[in-house]
């Protein structure tokens, strides 16, 4: 059926630009595949991940479940924030599972068309098993290395940590221990730490993980947490250009009131365009769309 952005109850939106036949044979054009946490089942046990399908970014057509989790699955619990990539001419679906019964992380899947069926293509989760992550984002340098960079969530850790972890050629497996990027304190006079009644010490966010490099060559990482007024989008850079360097933190936010998770994507038109959710409030979070700019070499809302 046919909705508007509005009325997709989904968080952590991410937009893949592809071909137009994986949705109908006769369509030639590229389409915009829209994939997200389902926003009804976010904090219970959940049992896939739609897509919505459109050619205006206005209206579309959906809900495509391109994940079932089978019978017997490894992670009983939430299902969040899948991220489909094209690498080597199929797609790769990073999405986080959460158990009852063991550590959280972010898994693999394949599929040869972005409308799915995804299956399990890494074994279980790729981060470490010994700890609570979340939000794994795709990566790959300019020499072709295919990285991870996840959350080590702050629900462990009381001060969140966005890491890095070298995948195999296949993205089966990692091939080193993972490394650590920043930790959420670190992000400056805008963050502001985070409690409620079951973790009431002074706790630092980290969410959403997703890179960008600039025009000019920089590599940023937007990333969410709170602030002032809410939920966030922030941007830290790297000193050399690569995901081994020191990240600096931009104290002006790219988006500060009640929306994150957010991710880039060049529009049709050849626009880039920022997606997060708002509110950050369950039942109500829909995606936005928010076309971006390149100023001073860091991005800008229009």
């Amino acid at each position: 059926m046919n909705v508007r952005l509005e009325e997709i109850n989904i968080r952590d939106p991410f937009v893949l630009v592809e071909n137009g036949s994986y949705y109908q044979e006769h369509v030639s054009n590229k389409l915009y595949f829209m994939y997200g946490t389902r926003g009804a089942t976010c904090w219970t046990k959940a049992t896939g991940f739609d897509c919505y399908v459109s050619s205006d970014m206005k209206e579309w057509d959906g809900p495509f479940e391109v994940f079932h989790k089978p019978e017997e699955f490894w992670a009983d619990k939430n299902c969040w924030a899948p991220e489909v990539y094209k690498y080597k001419e199929e797609f790769y679906m990073f999405a986080t599972f959460k158990d009852s019964k063991t550590h959280g992380g972010t898994a693999i899947l394949k599929s040869d068309s972005p409308l799915g069926p995804f299956k399990m293509h890494s074994d279980k989760q790729i981060t470490p098993n010994d700890w609570e992550c979340l939000d794994g984002t795709f990566y790959l340098s300019n020499d072709g290395i295919p990285y991870m960079v996840f959350v080590h969530e702050w629900v462990q850790i009381t001060d969140g940590e966005i890491c890095a972890v070298r995948l195999s050629d296949d993205l089966k497996s990692a091939v080193d221990e993972p490394k650590v990027l920043f930790r959420a304190s670190e992000a400056g006079s805008w963050i502001k730490p985070y409690t409620n009644e079951k973790y009431p010490q002074k706790n630092y966010v980290a969410d959403g993980p997703f890179l960008y490099r600039t025009n000019g060559g920089k590599l940023m990482i937007l990333w969410s947490s709170f602030g002032e007024e809410g939920y966030t989008e922030a941007i830290a850079f790297s000193d050399n250009g690569e995901i081994d360097g020191k990240w600096i933190h931009q104290q002006e936010l790219l988006f500060k009131k009640d929306g994150g998770h957010g991710m880039v994507f060049q529009a049709l038109d050849g626009e880039r365009y920022l997606t997060l959710h708002i509110p950050n409030v369950h039942l109500e979070e829909h995606p936005m769309f928010y076309r971006l700019k390149e100023i001073n070499d860091t991005l800008c809302l229009t």
